[in-house]
């Protein structure tokens, strides 16, 4: 088996005995490790192969400038962006085929930026001491592919239990980079990436069934905020051949601060990359505000508890116009076929009569703010369905066999 070339992201002013302890392990595996030093304050020769000064200078910078400089947040930046540079340059150039970080919080947010701006499919592990802190693993994660790694103890001094936690970490790794895996692309059939909230569940199961039938391969993203975040990002690695957007709530959800949004660029990669898109509207007439955040008139608004922890509540027509003119805005700069798909019987399970959030009349808001000045080679199509029902999953169905 030809030799794997692991790069090693680590900080070697504070780490170094424990992150050469890692290398040797990884050279003992017959892997070949390639040892990058994110340092921004240590001084003296480094046994680094990737040294602090090459990555200051691949971030637009100097080592001597980063380590004279007060402003933490900037160097941070910087140091980010030049290990980003230079691993994904060592990735295009084949010469890269895993990552593994160690760190404490600071080391972890770096290396896990960096891991973040290689692609998919590329096995990433991180060794850190602070995985378990609230709210910490998520951002350490985010939309990427990592396999976070607890040591429970501080990574600082080689003891035996360190150790352990390093060998553990370094088979983990080896196995990835060294196993047969399936590569990250459709062998055969369209890839078509499908997006998926428990409220119309029905839906994309029907969908996803038929396109299968049909020789595709469907991959479902949990469009919750972070899931088709990551899809957006997939998309623009070129991994889909077309998007069934089931629910796009995304878009609103971060209009206006709330717990699934999905970012800026939410439902725009496809129309970049020019590969078709159908659009449908699963939730986005509720929005998903946290408790903590609600606003004195969220109270006396129309809504919905999907369980003792979520609550859907109602956009106002006002708020309907905003994210329809989004809607627009980014289906128009699309550069391949779209479809928008409606159901005229409620947008979710939770849309259905006596619901007191049900309200198709003033869905309508939405639809006529969605038409107006929207490119016409855009077909809305209008089922007279709840988006749950059989009916309307055929049409969805239909309507991707036309420009898929």
């Amino acid at each position: 088996m030809a030799e794997k070339t692991v790069l090693i992201i680590s900080t070697l002013d504070t780490k170094g005995a424990e992150t050469y302890y890692l290398r040797d392990k990884l050279e003992s595996l017959g892997l070949n490790p390639l040892l990058m030093d994110i340092s921004m304050r240590g001084e003296g020769p480094t046994r680094a192969d990737i040294a602090p000064n090459e990555v200051a200078a691949a971030g637009g910078s100097t080592i001597e400038e980063i380590r004279a400089s007060k402003e933490r947040s900037r160097i941070t930046h910087i140091t980010i962006a030049g290990a980003s540079r230079i691993a994904g340059e060592r990735f295009a150039q084949r010469k890269l085929h895993g990552v593994i970080g160690m760190g404490g919080s600071t080391g972890s947010l770096m290396a896990t930026e960096v891991m973040r701006s290689l692609p998919f499919g590329i096995p990433k592990v991180m060794i850190s001491s602070t995985a378990a802190l609230p709210g910490l693993s998520t951002r350490y994660i985010g939309t990427g592919d990592i396999a976070l790694f607890h040591s429970v103890i501080e990574i600082s001094g080689l003891s035996d239990l360190l150790k352990n936690v390093m060998d553990r970490a370094a088979h983990a790794i080896a196995g990835m980079v060294q196993g047969t895996i399936t590569l990250p692309k459709a062998g055969k059939g369209k890839a078509i990436a499908l997006t998926m909230l428990g409220p119309c569940e029905k839906c994309a199961s029907s969908v996803r069934t038929a396109l299968e039938g049909a020789g595709c391969q469907v991959i479902g993203f949990s469009a919750a905020g972070i899931g088709d975040r990551a899809m957006e990002e997939m998309i623009s690695q070129g991994l889909f051949q077309g998007v069934i957007d089931l629910a796009p709530g995304g878009v609103g959800e971060h209009l206006f601060g709330f717990m699934r949004d999905a970012g800026p660029h939410r439902m725009e990669s496809a129309g970049k990359a020019g590969i078709p898109q159908i659009i449908s509207l699963c939730s986005v007439n509720h929005m998903t505000p946290s408790k903590s955040r609600y606003k004195p008139e969220y109270h006396e608004r129309r809504k919905y508890d999907l369980d003792k922890y979520r609550t859907w509540v109602r956009l106002s027509p006002d708020e309907l116009r905003e994210v329809a003119a989004a809607f627009r805005e980014k289906l128009n700069s699309a550069k391949g076929p779209v479809k928008v798909v409606i159901p005229l019987r409620g947008w979710s399970s939770v849309d259905y009569p006596g619901n007191a959030t049900y309200d198709p009349e003033e869905d309508r808001v939405f639809v006529e703010e969605l038409r107006r000045g929207l490119n016409p080679d855009i077909e809305i199509m209008e089922i007279d369905a709840n988006m749950e029902d059989p009916k309307f999953a055929d049409a969805v169905v239909e309507a991707s066999f036309k420009i898929l």
